[in-house]
């Protein structure tokens, strides 16, 4: 396992932490609020939850001036993000997730959820306009969610409408001519219904200059979301609640340059564009026996990924060359899940065990259309897949401190592919997933929890029509986890600690391997493909405390450690990489924060930093560990409030994305000459935010 590095902005940041603790009154009237998590089959506490969870609120949001998720995910132990594009469509958990998609169909590791409604595998989704919080549960919640959460989940939940009104505008700027502006409104429309709207739109120039095309614009965002509710209370045992919501999303993509800086020479810029109409209906009602849920999602996006190739203009090629690449998607999803819920009358076992019983559909269609400049048409193709699982979870109280809690999933999924090279799967696979977890009450303030779980990932198919036929399908990936954990409150609820230590085995590991072939000339290439190639072991800690201090100060600090290896792989590069780490799983990642209230001044001072990580497991480019300084200074008067903010103060270069061309690069002035070239994250940004509550 890598060793956390004591890096010098640690060093300096830590004396005056203590020193600021030291000298301020022990006595503090600042106590942690109750987080509860809405992810669950049932919204429970955050200490109740026998699993690793974080929970960003909306105050933790601001005080990062957080647009999109990405820009929170350096707090959350274990966890981390694609680049990929303009903004963040990937993540990985505990070093399990994917990094990129292009042709091929790919069934995400990760689940995402934005108010009920699926959207892993397109979180570009992620505004964070009006959100009340970001659940991140780490771990298979194979009986929860099943296939989309092989490595956990991401449940973004937004605002609820309010039974008062209330109204607030924000406005911001920043660096690179940011602008922010976003209005919400919220009240009663009858005795009985509420109602939320909230508009936002957002644009940047961003941080990529195109000296070719003379513009600042290279990977400009231009984003607006619109989200609306409804809650009523149409009796006294029915509750409905609606969202609907529509963000559109158009931003600039050109990240990568011949000499790995922020200057490119694109000739043909590419674009990171989602568009996507979503509707949640939940509906609740409390029966004489049992509570009845019922959760309908229903989503339709368009997506379209492109960028130049040749990362240049014409002119440069010494023959012309010249490539634009680009994928327009358009998905629909579908789902529909019922859950019966035990209540006060209908426990079982002399009344000793809640329990609760359900079934899931969903549906997803999605066609592609690649626009390439070497193909003489394009390529389309038609991805289909209808899953239905049912599922089932007891609560045992064994004794009076012990409960145990049991979970199955198990789901049939049938699939579906055509395109336009006359290639079609049609895979049917069975999976199941499930949980056993005990947990133990140290006292009233301590639940200690152990949890086996199984998660799991539906398999797939390559889409290259030159493998071989028993290469071309690909098997169900799984993994078996082993938690133990402690959560707890103490200092009269002051200070708040959580930890965990987890071991993953992973099995039929699906990643990209290779396979050779003789040319006609004699000589050797290697075709890629996904298999199930690997086999691998994922061992980390993570590490959460949240203290108020006084009650001036809040610190808040968070530590992941994470040591995840092949243990057997040979990659598409025909190397043995067992035993080494595997793609985007940083040895260490750790956050420190303090926070400084005095009357309507507030300080916020946190430090972010993360260890050194592979970007691919079929080359050895790597990220420089980094570490970034943020600052938000805020006032607050009666109905509005100022703030200023900064990320990465030191300006710092670290890198998000990572390519290496074995055969040859993408420079003409070196020669086409194999080289590694860089995506660069968030220069430092400084800006400044207003709010006002009307």
């Amino acid at each position: 396992m890598s060793n956390v590095r004591r890096t010098p902005y640690f060093t300096l940041l830590l004396p005056v932490l203590l020193s600021l603790t030291q000298g301020l009154a022990a006595a503090a009237e600042n106590t942690i609020e109750e987080i509860v998590v809405t992810a669950d089959f049932r919204a429970r506490s955050e200490l109740e939850l026998a699993t690793s969870v974080t929970v960003m609120t909306e105050a933790a949001i601001k005080s990062r001036s957080a647009q999109h998720f990405e820009e929170l995910v350096n707090v959350i132990p274990n966890v981390n993000y694609a680049s990929g594009s303009n903004r963040a469509r990937f993540f990985q958990i505990r070093g399990i997730g994917e990094r990129s998609q292009f042709v091929a169909p790919i069934n995400p590791s990760v689940g995402f959820l934005v108010d009920n409604v699926d959207f892993s595998g397109a979180a570009t989704i992620a505004t964070m306009m009006d959100v009340e919080q970001v659940e991140v549960l780490r771990g298979p919640q194979g009986t929860r969610y099943g296939a989309n959460a092989l490595a956990g989940l991401i449940n973004v939940k937004t605002n609820d409408p309010q039974d008062q009104f209330a109204a607030n505008l924000r406005l911001g700027a920043a660096d690179y001519n940011t602008q922010t502006i976003s209005a919400m409104v919220t009240g009663p429309v009858t005795e009985a219904v509420s109602a939320r709207l909230a508009v936002g739109s957002h644009r940047s120039d961003g941080y990529y200059e195109n000296s070719f095309l003379q513009t600042k614009k290279n990977n400009a965002q231009d984003e607006m979301s619109v989200r609306g509710k409804l809650s009523a209370e149409i009796s006294a045992s029915w509750r409905l609640d609606l969202s609907l919501s529509h963000v559109d999303i158009d931003n600039g993509y050109d990240a990568f340059t011949l000499d790995n800086s922020r200057t490119t020479l694109s000739d043909e810029p590419g674009r990171d564009q989602q568009e996507s109409l979503a509707l949640a209906i939940d509906s609740s009602w409390q029966l004489e026996n049992f509570d009845l849920k019922l959760i309908l999602g229903l989503a339709d996006s368009n997506m379209e990924y492109a960028y130049d190739e040749d990362w240049t203009f014409a002119g440069i090629h010494p023959d012309g060359y010249m490539s634009r690449d680009s994928y327009i998607r358009d998905r629909e999803t579908q789902s529909l899940e019922l859950r019966f819920i035990s209540n006060d009358s209908s426990r079982l076992f002399s009344d000793s065990t809640d329990w609760l019983f359900g079934v899931y559909a969903l549906n997803s269609t999605e066609s592609l259309r690649r626009e390439y400049t070497f193909l003489a048409a394009d390529f389309r193709s038609d991805y289909d897949f209808s899953t239905a699982a049912v599922f089932f979870q007891l609560d045992s109280s064994l004794r009076e401190k012990l409960t145990l809690e049991t979970g199955l999933r198990v789901e049939r999924r049938d699939t579906s592919y055509r395109d336009s090279e006359l290639l079609g799967f049609s895979p049917a696979e069975s999976l199941w997933g499930g949980r056993i977890a005990a947990k133990y009450l140290l006292n009233s303030n301590t639940m200690a929890y152990a949890s086996i779980a199984r998660g799991y990932k539906a398999g797939g198919f390559n889409t290259d029509g030159t493998l071989d036929a028993d290469l071309r399908e690909f098997g169900e990936e799984f993994l078996i986890e082993y938690e133990l954990g402690v959560k707890s409150n103490l200092l009269e609820n002051k200070l708040h600690l959580k930890a965990a230590l987890f071991h993953d085995d992973r099995h039929e590991q699906q990643v990209k391997s290779s396979t050779g072939r003789i040319r006609a000339n004699g000589s050797t290439e290697f075709v890629d493909f996904i298999g199930n190639a690997a086999q691998g072991t994922n061992n980390g800690v993570e590490f959460e405390a949240v203290w108020y201090a006084s009650e001036q100060l809040g610190l808040t600090a968070s530590l992941g450690l994470l040591d995840a290896t092949f243990d057997s792989f040979i990659n598409s590069e025909n190397q043995d990489l067992s035993g080494r780490d595997q793609a985007h799983a940083p040895g260490y990642m750790a956050h420190l924060a303090a926070d400084y209230n005095l009357g309507a001044w507030s300080l916020s001072v946190s430090l972010d930093a993360k260890d050194d990580f592979y970007f691919s497991d079929s080359h050895s480019v790597q990220s420089d560990p980094y570490e970034l300084l943020n600052m938000n200074l805020s006032y607050s008067g009666e109905r509005w409030s100022l703030s200023f903010w900064g990320r990465n103060l030191t300006n710092q270069d670290y890198a998000v994305r990572g390519f290496f061309f074995g055969e040859f690069g993408n420079d003409p002035r070196k020669g086409y000459t194999p080289e590694p070239y860089l995506q660069f994250g968030e220069p430092r940004m400084i800006g400044v935010n207003y709010e006002l509550q009307l």
